[in-house]
């Protein structure tokens, strides 16, 4: 995974975590986190999926979360702290929330990167009992449905191509 990533992936993965909160307590945080990262993670390198497309996003930027947060409802105008925002990728967060939702099609998109980019998914992949109470509204589809479909079909898309190609 390239460097030049870690902004969005950081960012994507505090945005979703503001969007739809963790159970409470430090563990259920910890879960959901790890949750939120990996989805951003598979996201991210779906979507940059070479050095080159990396270093363009961090050349251009990645568009911010401006509309996310008008999705979701979430007002920011006092945040003093709101510059992590400007590097949330809509893209990749609609991908990270397809991902959540839909297991399967995370272990479709895992299948796709390459191992050594994207790292060991198994919270996102094949959650369990634990993964869902830490994180019932990042895991609940109806809830990520909103920013789910925003880029939906050209992750379908790409998800399709590329199976197509394998086979």
């Amino acid at each position: 995974m390239s460097a030049d990533l870690a902004p969005v992936i950081a960012a994507g993965t505090r945005w979703l975590l503001t969007a739809f909160p963790p159970a409470t307590g430090a563990f259920s945080r910890a879960l959901a986190e790890a949750q939120a990262r990996q989805a951003v993670t598979l996201a991210a390198a779906l979507r940059y999926p070479t050095p080159l497309d990396a270093q363009l996003l961090r050349l251009l930027g990645p568009g911010g979360s401006a509309r996310l947060d008008w999705l979701t409802g979430a007002d920011h105008g006092a945040d003093a702290d709101a510059d992590w925002r400007s590097w949330v990728d809509e893209t990749v967060v609609s991908w990270a929330a397809c991902l959540l939702a839909a297991p399967a099609l995370s272990v479709d998109a895992h299948r796709l990167v390459d191992r050594g980019q994207a790292g060991e998914l198994t919270r996102l992949t094949h959650p369990g009992d634990h993964e869902h109470d830490a994180a019932p509204l990042l895991r609940h589809p109806d809830l990520l449905e909103p920013v789910a479909a925003l880029h939906r079909e050209l992750l379908l898309d790409l998800l399709d191509n590329e199976n197509a190609a394998l086979r």
